[in-house]
């Protein structure tokens, strides 16, 4: 964005944002203003008036790091009163002592049966410690704030009971009348201080949620009252007769679809605040009890019901809901919003077929849990003393800090080793435990009405909080009008800016350290600026994006480390933009300087990075004394070996061709006799042929760079290994693996008896196995005759089909006469 789109006249740094030069933003040094000075962190700023130079009339930059080597000689040459290094402040307004277990004061007796007293107020309980700082912070700096927490014993306890009476939980209305007493004793001996308090809640008595036949409006069911929204029956008491009684006269409705109005009742008794008594300082619980699930905003639509719930108490004089049929119910956050204002810890108490549903409804209001009830409530009393340890037995810490506020809690619980949270488990009364408020201004905001903040941070469900007078330094106090060093109109800015905290803010259409450009003088045109001579090319950024276009010249930004320059009339130039090698510039002082954004290399060096050795000793084939076998050329003191059309040439010299078996196969005659005695040569024609090299035996031979790996097999099927390479008088050196690797020697004898051994051993074990399944076949068989024997319905005297062993014959003709 060109310069001339920046009418705004304002600091010469925000300036450089609005148009896109935040380069190089983050140090110290390119602060023009006082304030975005301690607005980073670390920095300070020298408001003196005039020019700020050192004892060499050196001109110093009016913002600089704390810990710069030229600190002690900047703070001196700015003068101890023209010093602005605000640091963290903190101030301790409020720190009582926690309140010690056993000295509750003004704790109330034990819960009867007449009415009593208000109880006790529980107005000098302190459970957090401190109560009230202030601090002013730096943006980016933190400050770490120490907070104790210790739970009183006999700490206040509201209890308000909130029953579905809709008829399926006759049964545990009943149940909940008979245990009313007994849940008081149980919560009298946690607290000897406890109210208790009971409604109950049905849903809008519109269709669909409700016949609308009049018969039915007055009676929805058998031994049904008319159905209603909400209806505090019993504002928080000591009287648990009256509780127990409440309960039992509260008379059962009916509706017609699943869900509730339990919203709408939640809501009534939570923001009903006088109506329902809740204490201001007490643990408020609200025990929400049914067997069903819950409307929520946007279902009054189906009853033609659209205005949305405001959120606001509506119970007449008889503790009725009167909005239940003018407002819709409300939404989910709308619960958590005022559950947290209110300070509420809500306890769903359902059926286990609404466990799932309530359970995820728990996780998103802050504050609250859920149980499950039996069918018939009976176990009421044992939820509530469960939920209410495991609500006890917890610390959570938050707070309502907003951006650009930031705070992280961190705590040892009662553990060894701190960690980073909110929330520490297992207490029980009387455990103290401290955490670590990390508070943290990210950024100043940009109104600064917000400088100035009230934050709060509490233990979730309670009353008590930390409060917190937070003040951010986001400016300085001469840029504040009334000020000595604040002139408008200052003959230092030219009559055209305000002189402050050293610098000068022109007014609209200046510009200039001085205010010194404007529409009217040469730089100006048309009532604009014109910043065509601030740019290289007309494509390119103002000042290369590395400096301001004053007054149609470039000045380029200063470096927070003094030894970074940038200078050229488009700063284009800098001594630190260079090439790097391992982290060092132009491969280090000892190979080259960076000059204007490249690399100038020092004598024996040459590329980029000053890292190549500028000779080409080792690019030279000894063998024929050309430079890569002119298979190549040689960069760095190294052959880069060119392509053909059969493949690429290879190497230390490009001496390989792609098709080359290179000096594999000349040397290995002489590496066999040399090293096993073996090959073609006998020792004599050995040390005749083979003078060229000395080969030398290894352990295991492995290729470097520059070499080639060759592998042979002997007369005897045996492998050996050699590399070859060259040394730097150019002498070959060959280097040969010193074991043999031969295959391994067959036992044929071996083999064919074992083969034999193996077949006899599988017949024999097929036989045996044949022999054990006839035997066992054939005791199979005899035992099933056994039995059929046994079972034989027939033995042989009564047997129709049996025929004795002798026959009778009889002659027709005899007449047993004589």
């Amino acid at each position: 964005m060109r310069l001339s789109g920046c009418r705004v006249a304002a600091w010469l740094a925000v300036v450089a944002v609005l148009c896109g030069l935040a380069w190089g933003q983050s140090g110290c040094s390119n602060k023009v203003s006082c304030s975005a000075c301690i607005q980073t962190p670390n920095c300070m700023w020298c408001g003196r008036p005039g020019n700020f130079t050192g004892e060499e009339g050196k001109s110093l930059s009016r913002c600089i790091k704390r810990t710069d080597d030229i600190a002690a000689e900047w703070r001196d040459a700015c003068g101890i009163n023209d010093v602005h290094e605000p640091a963290n402040y903190f101030e301790m307004l409020i720190n009582h002592e926690l309140t010690q277990a056993g000295v509750l004061a003004g704790s109330g007796g034990s819960l009867g049966g007449a009415a009593g007293a208000a109880g006790g107020s529980g107005e000098s309980v302190v459970q957090i410690k401190p109560q009230r700082v202030a601090m002013k912070l730096r943006v980016q700096e933190s400050y770490s704030l120490a907070v104790t927490f210790r739970q009183a014993e006999d700490y206040p306890v509201d209890l308000y009971y909130l029953m579905d009476l809709s008829n399926s939980m006759a049964d545990d209305k009943d149940s909940l009348s008979r245990l009313g007493t007994q849940l008081a004793e149980e919560m009298d001996k946690i607290t000897r201080n406890f109210k208790l308090g009971f409604g109950s809640f049905v849903d809008k008595t519109v269709m669909p949620y409700v016949s609308t036949v009049p018969e039915k409006l007055v009676a929805p069911c058998t031994n049904c009252a008319a159905p209603y929204g909400f209806k505090n029956a019993l504002s928080l008491t000591r009287n648990a007769s009256a509780f127990a009684e409440e309960v039992h006269r509260a008379p059962v409705s009916g509706n017609l679809d699943a869900p509730e109005g339990g919203f709408d009742a939640i809501m009534q008794a939570i923001v009903c605040q006088d109506k329902i008594r809740w204490r201001q300082e007490a643990r408020r619980l609200l025990l929400f009890s049914t067997d069903a699930g819950f409307h929520y905003a946007g279902d009054g639509k189906l009853g033609g019901i659209v205005k949305p719930n405001d959120g606001e108490c509506h119970l007449n004089n008889q503790g009725e809901y009167t909005h239940s049929v003018l407002q819709d119910y409300p939404s989910v956050s709308q619960i958590n919003q005022v559950a947290k204002q209110h300070k509420i810890n809500l306890i769903f108490a359902v059926t286990r077929e609404q466990s799932s549903v309530y359970s995820r409804l728990a996780q998103m209001v802050e504050g609250s849990s859920q149980g499950e009830l039996t069918a018939d409530s009976s176990n009421v009393v044992q939820l509530v003393k469960e939920e209410y340890g495991k609500i006890t037995s917890k610390v959570e810490l938050k707070d309502n800090a907003t951006a650009p506020v930031r705070i992280r809690y961190f705590s040892k619980c009662k553990g060894p080793v701190e960690k980073e949270t909110s929330t520490c488990t297992g207490l029980r009364v009387g455990d103290e435990v401290e955490f670590r408020a990390e508070i943290t201004v990210e950024k100043c905001p940009e109104d600064p009405s917000e400088w100035n903040q009230v934050i709060g941070i509490y233990p979730v469900g309670l009353r008590e909080s930390l409060i917190i007078d937070l003040e951010m330094l986001c400016d300085c106090q001469c840029e504040r009008a009334g000020n000595e060093g604040y002139i408008p109109g200052a003959e230092a800015c030219n009559f055209h800016g305000i002189y402050q905290c050293g610098v000068c803010l022109c007014d609209k259409g200046y510009l200039g350290s001085r205010c010194e450009c404007g529409s009217n003088t040469p730089w100006g045109v048309g009532g604009s600026f014109d910043d065509s001579s601030c740019r290289q090319t007309n494509t390119s950024a103002i000042c290369s994006s590395r400096g301001t276009c004053t007054c149609g010249e470039c000045k380029c930004n200063e470096r927070e480390n003094p030894e970074e320059i940038v200078e050229g009339p488009f700063c284009e130039c800098t001594n630190f933009l260079c090439t790097r090698f391992n982290g060092l510039l132009c491969g280090g002082p000892d190979h080259g300087v960076c000059k204007c954004n490249k690399c100038e290399c020092k004598p024996g060096w040459t590329g980029d990075d000053c890292m190549c050795e500028d000779n080409k000793d080792n690019c030279i084939n000894p063998a024929t004394g050309d430079e890569c076998s002119n298979q190549g050329v040689c960069e760095c003191n190294q052959c880069k070996c060119s392509e053909s059309k059969d493949g690429r040439y290879s190497g230390k010299y490009c001496e390989d061709c792609p098709t080359c078996r290179g000096k594999c196969v000349p040397y290995k005659a002489c590496v066999q006799c040399q090293i096993f005695q073996t090959g073609e040569f006998t020792p004599e024609e050995c040390a005749a042929n083979c003078t060229q090299f000395n080969a030398t035996a290894v352990d295991i031979a492995v290729e470097e760079e520059g070499e080639r790996l060759c592998t042979f097999f002997d007369e005897n099927d045996c492998r050996f290994k050699f590399v070859y390479g060259y040394d730097d008088d150019k002498e070959p050196v060959v280097r040969v693996q010193q074991t043999l690797e031969c295959p391994p020697t067959l036992d044929i004898l071996g083999i064919v008896l074992g083969v034999i051994g193996a077949i006899v051993a599988v017949g024999l074990a097929l036989l045996l196995m044949w022999k054990v399944l006839t035997t066992i076949h054939d005791r199979r068989e005899y035992a099933r005759f056994e039995k059929e024997r046994m079972m034989a319905r027939w033995d042989t005297g009564e047997n129709p089909i049996y025929k004795q062993a002798t026959s009778t014959f009889k002659n027709p003709m005899y007449g047993g006469g004589k």
